[in-house]
């Protein structure tokens, strides 16, 4: 293979028969699909992790940073339907970094979400089985297990019928908060929102019992109400119209999730109360079988349970989807090993779903959700600020450049969301500093990878590759 050299990257040159092993299956999914793959990524952090922020902040914390990331997700929706219209690619946010800041840029956003992706559903596993052991009595490595294999296989038969799926799962597990928030309601009282103890933290009040610093602790777990809606235009190569399709299917996911928070956020705390949910692995069950609300468990509590359990399983199913077509997208273009991007005869990215579900399930056995939800965050968080940096950079370099999306309010949109990202990368460290400290390490060893070998091999003409040569 001929090898050429750019920009300090060097790139191979490789035959048809590399990319006829892999394609993916163009058309699987529309607008509707993506508004619901975007709910899926996400409608689990309505089921469990939030809750934790009450730990950290008291419900007013855990309010005041759900508004700020609120503002920043709806803000980076909008900046990110206007950059998948620009590079469409499996890549997603990669391929946005990639085509702003170049190959170095694009790795270290892709490996950002990476982090993201494959970490999420471990967590997510932790807390399927705190469900399944309230229904059935059984948890650990035995349930982490089944969920990764029967999930996995799915996705390996194709990628149409597990987006149906998807759709299908994610739509039982609105019905759940539905039923959910309609036995909540008669039981509200305001004064349940603020029965955490005072401290004698600095500001702090029975709106914020653990002061200011509490809002920014809060908001790792604030952002769970929102992860991984960024991994819409991951679906960019499967997608019917991708410029049509993925701005609804962004904006559209956005909405539901926008709803979804403000009435989980106000009723699970004010009708169970906030102290007694804090620690929660499952508090919208717990919050329903509460002393102040229904007193032990009732059909309903059940059903929340029973059904419920089908939110977690849409963001797990989705979240796969999400981390296989980075994968795929990073490997093809070889800035992960090429081996990775290899797809079946159904075009299933076969490689890129089962080496990152050994490593999330082997996360999982941990069985700490909170603290694998921080490592997730902070994945997140450095690729929020890499594509919202990205979405700037090309407004200002390339003014002329098509944009068949436009965002409402261009720089200024991007640039908020840019900054209460920053913001966010910083509150991780204020829960656990070790556990972000841990998570930055990996990432330092996938740049070093990247420096020492990758970015000497990257493939010529791969999707964003292309104006190279």
């Amino acid at each position: 293979m001929e090898t050429t050299g750019q920009g300090g990257v060097e790139y191979d040159k490789v035959g048809n028969e590399y990319f006829e092993k892999r394609q993916l299956k163009r058309g699987a999914a529309g607008w509707l699909l993506l508004v619901g793959l975007g709910v899926a990524y996400v409608i689990s952090g309505d089921y469990a992790g939030w809750n934790f922020g009450l730990a950290q902040g008291g419900w007013g914390g855990l309010f005041v940073a759900s508004l700020l990331m609120a503002t920043m997700y709806t803000c980076m929706c909008f900046a990110l339907a206007e950059l998948a219209t620009i590079a469409p690619t499996a890549g997603g946010g990669y391929g946005f970094a990639r085509r702003a800041f170049g190959p170095w840029g694009g790795f270290l956003c892709g490996i950002a979400i990476l982090i993201e992706y494959a970490i999420a559903p471990a967590a997510i596993a932790v807390f399927i089985g705190a469900y399944c052991n309230s229904l059935f009595g059984i948890d650990g490595w035995v349930v982490y297990l089944a969920f990764y294999a029967v999930f996995l296989g799915i996705h390996l038969y194709g990628a149409g019928e597990a987006l149906r799926l998807i759709f299908a799962i994610t739509a039982l597990a609105v019905v759940a908060l539905i039923v959910f928030l309609v036995a909540m309601i008669p039981h509200f009282n305001a004064d349940n929102l603020f029965d955490i103890p005072v401290t004698d933290a600095a500001g702090a009040s029975p709106f914020l019992p653990f002061g200011y610093i509490g809002i920014w602790a809060a908001i790792p777990y604030a952002i769970w109400f929102f992860l991984a809606i960024e991994g819409v235009p991951l679906a960019a190569e499967e997608t019917s119209d991708p410029k049509r399709d993925l701005p609804r299917g962004l904006i559209g996911g956005i909405l539901v999730l926008l709803a979804s928070c403000a009435l989980i956020l106000l009723f699970g705390p004010g009708g169970a109360g906030a102290d007694a949910l804090k620690a929660s692995g499952n508090p919208l069950v717990e919050a329903l079988e509460s002393a102040k609300v229904y007193g032990g468990p009732t059909w309903v509590s059940r059903f929340v349970n029973f059904v419920g359990l089908a939110g977690l399983i849409a963001s797990f199913f989705s979240i796969i989807f999400g981390y296989s077509r980075l994968v795929f997208a990073m490997s093809r273009a070889g800035y992960l090993p090429r081996a990775l991007s290899l797809t079946n005869n159904r075009k299933t990215p076969y490689v890129a779903l089962i080496v990152p579900g050994i490593i999330g399930f082997l996360l999982s056995l941990s069985g700490q959700g909170d603290l694998l939800i921080l490592i997730a965050v902070f994945g997140a968080t450095i690729s929020y600020v890499m594509m919202m940096a990205a979405h700037i950079a090309l407004r200002v370099r390339e003014p002329d450049l098509e944009r068949p999306y436009r965002t409402p309010g261009g720089i200024l949109t991007s640039g908020i969301a840019l900054v209460l990202a920053c913001v966010a990368v910083v509150a991780g460290f204020l829960v656990d500093p070790r556990v972000v400290i841990g998570a930055a390490v990996v990432y330092a060893v996938f740049i070093a990878y990247f420096g020492l070998y990758s970015r000497h091999h990257l493939v010529a003409a791969a999707p964003g590759e292309e104006e190279i040569f």
